[in-house]
């Protein structure tokens, strides 16, 4: 697995910026790989990179939910998803 993340503790209520933060990345990244699927440039290596990153991601997440219990579990386990999700939209702007 890859070096854990330091988990960003945010106040329970601020939830809503995590989830938001998450979604535009993720919006990033799935309109980019779309857009490289359609234009025929996806390369084997892309498409095993995004099942890598899911199965890592859903690891990741699993263990800051067991270990961050309480008000901050949901903050945590977001937290890996959008750590890839960021970076993945970060390296396809420069693809």
């Amino acid at each position: 697995m890859t070096k854990p993340l330091r988990q960003k503790h945010r106040h329970p209520a601020l939830l809503h910026l995590d989830v938001a933060d998450l979604a535009f990345a993720s919006w990033e990244t799935i309109a980019r790989r779309s857009w490289m699927m359609i234009a025929g440039s996806c390369s084997p290596q892309e498409y095993q990179r995004m099942l890598h990153e899911k199965f890592e991601a859903a690891c990741d997440s699993a263990l800051a939910a067991a270990f961050n219990p309480g008000h901050f579990m949901v903050s945590a386990a977001l937290a890996p998803w959008t750590h890839r999700a960021r970076a993945n939209a970060q390296r396809l702007r420069t693809a």
